[in-house]
């Protein structure tokens, strides 16, 4: 009669096997991009220069000029971040809401009703393909390519500031708001739709107040990033944080460098404790 052994387990696993096939696509990319290590250690001048930047980190400039000049990033950096913000948020609700399937997929009205089956089986769908397609292509193009082709389209504006970072980040604002709704818990839907309320009201008030504790944390994620973006772009010329810590880089006045830099971290760090404040006052 035969004695079914156990099964030796195998070498490597597959937590082992992913790690191994990271390790392999690292090692392949290094050899393909030929990186040389050595070049990680700077020495002679760029390593004095290296130490003069890191030395002003303990020396920031804080004279009434430099503040001043600080204070007033810092303002033009939340003013863009904002007003870019904003009009991504916006930009997500309504594409998030196209690109989800939660409003018209699980409609039970739908049954015996031949305009609303059309509806659901054909314009839907196309609608919800569309708005897929048109997400994945606009979010897919970096905040820096935005930027560029608006400077050239438009020049050094505002406007064309906000747009450089509103249209990705509404793109990907879209993406996970539909994803976060399609994705929530449905007994309070379940509850709805037994009760008769329409496909609208299920989603309305069944699928979105479930998922908005998560979308509002992602929101304000994103705000965090909209804010580093914002700044980034004074390197193009608009006077955020960026522009000065470009200007005072190539001064090489270090303090003042790192003036503008803390000013960047508090502002992250400012949102974050804003950010965590907002989620836990949901969790109550």
């Amino acid at each position: 009669m035969a004695v079914d052994r156990p099964r030796r387990p195998a070498p490597v696993g597959a937590r082992g096997g992913l790690v191994l096939a990271i390790l392999i696509a690292f090692a392949w990319a290094v050899w393909q991009l030929e990186l040389d290590f050595a070049a990680l250690f700077p020495s002679g001048a760029r390593l004095t220069i290296l130490g003069d930047f890191f030395l002003g980190a303990l020396t920031p400039d804080v004279s009434s000029l430099a503040l001043s000049e600080m204070l007033r990033a810092v303002w033009n950096t939340v003013v863009f971040a904002t007003a870019a913000m904003t009009l991504a948020l916006l930009m997500g609700i309504v594409l998030g809401f196209l690109s989800s399937t939660a409003w018209w997929s699980e409609d039970g009205a739908a049954k015996g009703n031949t305009c609303v089956t059309c509806l659901r089986c054909t314009i839907c769908p196309a609608v919800y393909v569309f708005a897929r397609l048109f997400i994945a292509l606009f979010r897919s193009i970096h905040e820096l390519f935005w930027a560029v082709l608006f400077l050239v389209a438009m020049g050094v504006n505002p406007f064309s500031g906000v747009l450089a970072i509103a249209i990705p980040y509404g793109c990907t604002l879209a993406k996970i708001f539909s994803e976060m709704v399609d994705e929530a818990p449905r007994e309070s839907a379940t509850a709805l739709r037994a009760a008769g309320a329409s496909a609208m009201q299920v989603y309305c008030f069944g699928l979105v107040p479930r998922a908005l504790p998560d979308i509002t944390a992602y929101a304000f994620y994103r705000f965090e990033c909209t804010l580093r973006s914002a700044a980034i772009l004074g390197f193009f010329g608009f006077e955020t944080l960026g522009y000065f810590i470009k200007g005072a880089f190539q001064d090489t006045d270090y303090g003042q460098t790192w003036t503008f830099l803390y000013a960047l971290l508090a502002l992250v760090i400012a949102a974050d404790w804003w950010s965590g404040a907002f989620r836990r006052s949901f969790a109550q």
